[in-house]
């Protein structure tokens, strides 16, 4: 069984951003929320463009420094880069593994602490 389209499905329909890189640190996907997150920069035009080009010399060395830790441990898979406050959010690097464990890319998610006042179960 094919299970890439219902993993594309979870990540389309997250409302956090999420963009996953290869590890060249080339932007291979986006949801739309990150490429409407990132409008101004061109949204989904990053696609295929160097995710380093977006940062700072400083935010380049901590993803180099991130990666280096993701490879040293298949254990080592998660780490939180950031926390903004007006937005009152958490950022994450996430490794990305092969079925044999090798490191193959990663991802940044995008965690909202707000809590979500929805009714649960609205579905009108």
């Amino acid at each position: 069984m094919d299970l890439a389209p219902y993993f594309k499905s979870i990540i389309d329909g997250d409302p956090a951003q999420v963009v996953i890189c290869d590890m060249d640190d080339t932007i291979i996907y986006m949801n739309a929320a990150a490429a409407e997150a990132e409008a101004k920069h061109g949204g989904f035009a990053l696609l295929g463009r160097d995710l380093k080009a977006c940062h700072s010399p400083k935010s380049r060395e901590a993803i180099a420094r991130v990666k280096a830790w993701f490879a040293k441990d298949t254990a080592n898979n998660c780490v939180h880069t950031f926390y903004n406050e007006k937005q009152n959010k958490d950022v994450y690097m996430v490794a990305l593994r092969d079925e044999g464990g090798t490191l193959i890319g990663y991802y940044e998610k995008h965690s909202f602490r707000t809590r979500d006042a929805a009714p649960f179960y609205e579905l009108s």
